[in-house]
């Protein structure tokens, strides 16, 4: 019969612990060390790069990895930034006080979404958790940062979906167990819940539990069915799964619009590198423009950033708060230099709300209101002011009772002591006085006795083993009073101990426990008082963000010379001298960057095809224009002499090389299916940048793509604006026949054989793209380069002997589709059209409709 393997006690309570939380690497506190066992050792070992060992288990072994307890800080971000969830198991008990092993439990349940630990947060980015709720093509979802409060809904298909996602940039997702979440979440931290937590009537009643309120009316989102049912899990992820019941300071829900937003899909975001740059030494356009001081500041810009607005009201709003601090430089400077004493308010508040928060911190929340309070009346001098920034909130009793309560100098740990001010509380001033005095006590004691027994040599002292005593010599033991206890027997002394004194040694020994214990009681009454006022904090920690963020902004236009665009409901987009934000601020001292006009309207120029040598400056250009009226949407100023600009709703690029080998798809797929994005979510205020479209595959398909995508979109009823930069000059011949297609191109200057790029956009089209001369630059071999403009002189002189697409060929056919049947035709396929719904289509319905308008048009 096989012998049944033996536990150790502390791996048997280990595996009880653990079998709690099967899914997360559990911290194992034992003496000085946080352990791993198992597969979490083997995981934590290679995160970690610490050492894999081995120890007894009984009759087994068992692997092992830890690290100091101290050095968690050092650890924790590494193990959840890898993806994983984290148990931290501490000794609940004092190991010295205790026979036996010590008892111990998970404090702590820290997820990639849900944690407070400052080392895993990222001050300037939110850290957002993502519930996602599907029922059949639609989503509902629900963000929630839990280290500042922010808790938000929505609601859409899945193109929203993957929108929120790219705007948001949760660091983990869950959803519900039976269903499947969409391609491009796969990627993401996940975590399946059980049916039970995705259910309306429970998502209900776990918000207006949460919130206090008898319906979410109040809230506007109960047209948000799917949001809503998203959010309850977000709750029952938190109180059941992670073990965080302490969330008074997520006081409001709020609702996504996604119609009051500029849409950019993940290509785009990514494309005009708004918040991460393309390559480690770059940087990106919040980098470039973030001037603000406070981490509630930075994280309100990057929002902006990544969810322009298509308010105009807003827009301007913005604008006047930046045209406020530039007119008022001084107190710009004012402004900028009290911030910086400014903490991340919001989460503190949620520190304090989860009972988190240290006595240093709560100091920090003190200070940072009283700054607040300070800004206010600075700003409030103006009388311009309060209609700008919103009503900034009197915190009077809150902060009064953190300076009454708080010393000034704080500890880090409540265990060290004097957090309290004197004259709070009484006992505790007189266990602090008990505490601080008691040498001047004892020897007030020792004088008394002195002076009643006479006895000189009389002395009062203290050891470990028998405590406080008085001490008298035998040659004066016979004046030792009655009421004196005998307490040791030394050989010249004896050692007594008296009522008063042992009273005292009680009062000594135990003040100091006392004092710690009075000390956590009244902190955590402050905090109490604190958690009623926070909704106050955080109304004014917004307040504060948003001048933080005008403040920056102004001081971004003093000095780059940034002006204020002129936003409008029109559909122009004229930009003077216009520059790109990023490559300006990069390029070396001393060279400056060369400025552009642009001109798009939807009726005379709306499509531009750049044309250009490589390494000429057309993608610099598309971009620029970009992010010059993505900035004004902000509510920034922008890189211009002069910006006039209609509101845009959607913008969307097409640009670069790459390839997706997870999903099979090469690089001309990659092109094809953000092209194809484009083409079918267009609308009458989107801004198009298509860059080398087709070169993804062989020259003519390319051009016969690229040829097809301009015509449809300058055919297209939403006429949207486009820039489309090519090498495949044949397309320049389009502006012969669609007349709001312009040639551009970007300026050279030629010199022998070398040539200089004057960086400057011009009408017309440009003939050659000068490849050969950038290869020259690269550092190729002149042999290549010789045989190269052999080859290049031969291919084209077989264009001009026919190989040349033609023009007229293409529009010939063209007029013939567009232009060259009479109106009621047109009228009828217009009416079939909108009848159909492309969605419900089987390919073979498809292509019997397909012939169906075919033969309306006679072919």
């Amino acid at each position: 019969m096989a012998k049944s393997k033996k536990e150790t006690p502390l791996m048997t309570q280990y595996n009880s612990i653990k079998a709690k939380y099967p899914d997360a690497l559990l911290l194992f506190r034992v003496g000085d060390f946080y352990e791993t066992f198992g597969l979490d050792a083997v995981k934590a070992s290679k995160i970690l790069g610490i050492v894999l060992t081995k120890r007894n288990n009984g009759d087994s072994h068992t692997e092992l990895a830890g690290f100091p307890h101290h050095s968690i800080d050092t650890y924790l971000p590494k193990l959840v930034r890898a993806g994983l969830r984290v148990a931290i198991c501490d000794q609940l008990e004092d190991p010295k006080m205790v026979k036996g092993i010590v008892k111990r439990g998970v404090t702590e349940l820290i997820t990639p979404g849900v944690t407070f630990n400052e080392q895993v947060l990222s001050s300037s980015k939110n850290n957002f958790l993502l519930s996602v709720h599907s029922v059949k093509e639609e989503y509902g979802m629900a963000l929630l940062d839990v280290s500042t409060g922010e808790f938000l809904i929505s609601q859409g298909d899945e193109k929203h979906l993957l929108h929120i996602c790219s705007s948001f940039d949760p660091s983990e997702i869950i959803y519900q167990r039976t269903k499947q979440l969409p391609l491009g979440l796969k990627s993401k931290n996940t975590f399946k819940l059980e049916d039970w937590a995705y259910q309306y009537t429970y998502a209900q009643e776990k918000l207006t539990s949460h919130f206090k309120t008898q319906s979410l009316k109040g809230f506007g989102i109960e047209d948000c069915p799917l949001g809503i049912t998203a959010a309850g899990a977000v709750l029952a992820y938190l109180i059941e799964d992670t073990h965080h019941n302490l969330l008074s300071h997520i006081s409001a829900i709020r609702k996504i619009n996604k119609e009051h937003y500029v849409t950019m899909d993940s290509f785009t975001v990514s494309n005009l590198e708004l918040v991460r740059a393309s390559s480690p030494e770059g940087k990106s356009l919040l980098d470039i423009i973030n001037h603000t001081i406070t981490p509630m500041g930075a994280r309100l810009l990057r929002r902006r950033i990544l969810l322009p607005t298509v308010h105009l009201a807003e827009i301007e709003n913005r604008l006047d708060r930046v045209a406020f601090f530039n007119d008022r430089p001084e107190l710009r400077f004012q402004v900028r230099d009290l911030l910086k004493g400014v903490s991340d308010v919001d989460r503190l508040l949620a520190k304090v709300s989860s009972e988190k928060i240290s006595p240093k911190e709560l100091g920090m929340l003190r200070d940072s209101a009283k700054l607040m309070s300070e800004i206010d009346r600075i700003v409030s001098m103006e009388a311009v002011a309060p209609s700008l920034f919103g009503i900034f909130q009197s915190m009077k009793e809150v902060l009064e009772r953190l300076e009454n309560w708080l010393n000034q100098e704080l500890p880090v740990h409540l265990s060290k002591g004097n957090v309290i001010r004197s004259g709070i509380h009484s006992e505790l001033d007189r266990l602090r006085t008990l505490q601080n005095e008691g040498q001047g006590y004892l020897h007030e004691m020792c004088q008394r006795e002195i002076a009643a027994t006479g006895i000189t040599s009389l002395k009062i002292d203290y050891n470990n083993v028998f405590g406080y005593y008085i001490e008298v010599r035998n040659t004066h033991r016979d004046k030792v009073p009655e009421g004196w206890v005998r307490k040791q027997t030394l050989v010249n002394a004896e050692r007594y101990i008296t009522e008063e004194l042992k009273e005292y040694e009680n009062q000594i020994l135990g003040a100091e426990s006392k004092i710690a214990q009075l000390e956590t009681a009244l902190f955590r009454e402050l905090c109490s008082f604190v958690l009623n006022y926070t909704q106050l904090l955080q109304s004014n920690a917004d307040w504060i963000s948003r001048l933080d963020v005008a403040a920056g902004s102004s001081e971004l236009a003093m000095l780059c010379n940034y002006t204020r665009p002129e936003i409008n409901e029109g559909y122009a987009i004229d930009l003077k001298q216009a520059r790109h934000p990023i490559i300006e601020q990069s390029l070396p001292l001393g060279e400056k960057y060369i400025p552009n006009d642009l001109f798009l309207d939807r009726d005379t120029q709306q499509i531009l095809m750049v044309t250009g040598p490589n390494m000429g400056g057309k993608s610099a250009v598309l971009r620029q224009t970009a992010l010059v009226c993505l900035l004004a949407q902000t509510g920034n100023f922008v890189p211009a002499q002069h910006a006039h600009i209609g509101l845009v709703d959607k913008i969307f690029t097409r640009v670069g090389a790459s390839d997706n080998i997870s999903a099979g798809e090469s690089t001309f797929m990659v092109e094809m299916n953000e092209a194809a994005s484009i083409l079918n979510n267009l609308s009458d205020r989107s801004l198009i940048l298509l860059d080398e479209v087709g070169r993804g595959t062989s020259t003519y398909d390319g051009v016969s793509i690229a040829w097809a995508i301009a015509e449809y979109l300058h055919n297209h009823p939403s006429k949207p604006k486009t820039l489309f930069a090519t090498h495949y000059h044949e397309l320049n011949e389009m502006s012969q026949v669609l007349k709001r297609i312009k040639n551009f191109h970007v300026t050279i200057k030629e010199s022998g054989e070398n040539i200089v790029f004057l960086r400057k956009l011009a009408p017309g089209g440009s003939a050659h793209s000068f490849g050969i001369h950038v290869a020259k630059l690269a550092g190729m071999p002149s042999s290549v380069l010789r045989r190269a403009s052999e080859i290049l002189e031969s291919l084209e002189k077989n264009r001009q002997d026919g190989l040349q697409v033609k023009a007229s060929e293409v529009s010939e056919s063209m007029q013939l589709s567009f232009f060259q049947l009479n109106d009621p035709v047109l009228e009828n396929i217009k009416e079939e059209l909108d009848r159909l719904d492309i969605n419900q289509l089987t390919p073979l319905e498809a292509l019997s409709k397909l012939n169906f308008i075919k033969n309306m048009v006679g072919k």
